[in-house]
């Protein structure tokens, strides 16, 4: 849900090679500990891949709200792959989405910044609910919220921290144009809660194996 549209050359160049480094170390990590904990399972690959398509996909369709909101599905990635193999996942997306125009390549570090965080809290809510709920709707519509309200959080984070080059609103009136913008996501976020929640237990209750944790 949270997506930096920004086109190359709105952050400065200090706060762009800041969001890259650190996404750079993240991917590492997630890459290595893929490889360490040998998670190469081919029905998790297989499942990474649809995720993959899906996401993109999905992620160029814009809802007619505000000027155009869009559903993403990194919770939804996070909860069926994992936050490890959800990161590279969601590298491949937002490559792919830059490559057409939908944000500049500049962004992309930011962008998989708030990603993984979307990826890995929605994984781990998903994950400890199952000690209060067996509901798998439940539980993933949860996770999706609160992973969607994460990434927003660290959207707003990223853009006041970096600073927009040319636009003249002091740090007030900018934290309240993102808060507008953020209030409208997680509007749209109740919609991408029903279709996750919607999509994992159909599938928990038809392959229980191809998602962690469905008991």
């Amino acid at each position: 849900m949270a997506h930096i549209h920004l086109q190359d050359g709105a952050l400065p160049l200090s706060a762009l090679l800041l969001w890259w480094a650190t996404a750079v170390i993240l991917l590492l990590v997630c890459i290595w500990l893929v490889r360490r904990r040998r998670t190469t399972d081919p029905a998790v690959i297989t499942i990474a891949a649809f995720c993959t398509a899906a996401a993109f996909a999905v992620f160029q369709v814009s809802l007619p709200v505000f000027g155009g909101v869009h559903i993403n599905l990194t919770p939804l990635i996070g909860i069926l792959t994992g936050p490890f193999i959800g990161g590279i996942v969601v590298l491949i997306v937002n490559l792919l989405s830059a490559a057409i125009g939908h944000g500049g390549y500049g962004m992309i570090g930011a962008n998989l910044i708030l990603n993984i965080v979307e990826v890995t809290v929605s994984y781990l809510v998903f994950r400890v609910l199952a000690r209060l709920t067996s509901s798998v709707f439940t539980r993933a519509a949860v996770a999706t919220v609160v992973g969607l309200v994460a990434g927003n959080l660290v959207m707003i984070g990223i853009i006041v921290v970096s600073g927009v080059q040319g636009v003249t609103l002091g740090l007030a009136g900018m934290i309240q144009g993102l808060s507008l913008i953020a209030a409208v996501n997680l509007g749209v976020a109740v919609i991408e809660a029903l279709v996750t929640g919607f999509i994992v237990d159909r599938i928990a209750r038809a392959r229980p194996d191809l998602v962690r944790g469905a008991s």
